[in-house]
């Protein structure tokens, strides 16, 4: 097992871009990513060597509705407990931030092929729907 190490809201544009890239998803424009990391309610970073090699953000309205989104560790790294952690992390702070007394919701979309992972946590596939809004 790998030694790595969580830090909080320390998330910047250039680690994100080389982590969803390397997961295999699209590179976005470095101006709209800062721009939405601007808007996270939390974050979280995993650090091995003081290299980033996971993520996972909070978006949502931060009293009610919460999404997990970019839960991201390079592949080379998976497999060592890193997604959980993160994962673990922000559904705690979600819970430190529920009013006493009361409930929130918290969503994501899953990777195809992930859906297992987010199971572990409670996470249920019955509900849900996304579309992507594509501005060619």
């Amino acid at each position: 097992m790998i030694e790595y190490t969580l830090i909080e809201n320390k998330l910047e544009a250039k680690d994100f871009i080389k982590l969803k890239v390397a997961a295999g998803f699209r590179e976005r424009p470095v101006e709209l990513v800062k721009m939405a990391l601007n808007n996270n309610l939390y974050d979280v970073v995993a650090l091995v060597n003081d290299e980033v090699v996971g993520m996972g953000r909070l978006v949502g309205d931060g009293v009610m509705y919460w999404y997990l989104q970019e839960i991201v560790v390079l592949p080379e790294y998976q497999g060592n407990g890193i997604g959980t952690a993160i994962v673990n992390k922000l559904l705690k702070y979600v819970e430190e931030h529920t009013a006493e007394g009361d409930f929130t919701s918290v969503g994501l979309t899953a990777a195809e092929g992930k859906e297992g992972f987010y199971e572990r946590f409670g996470f249920s596939k019955s509900r849900g729907m996304t579309k992507y809004i594509e501005n060619k």
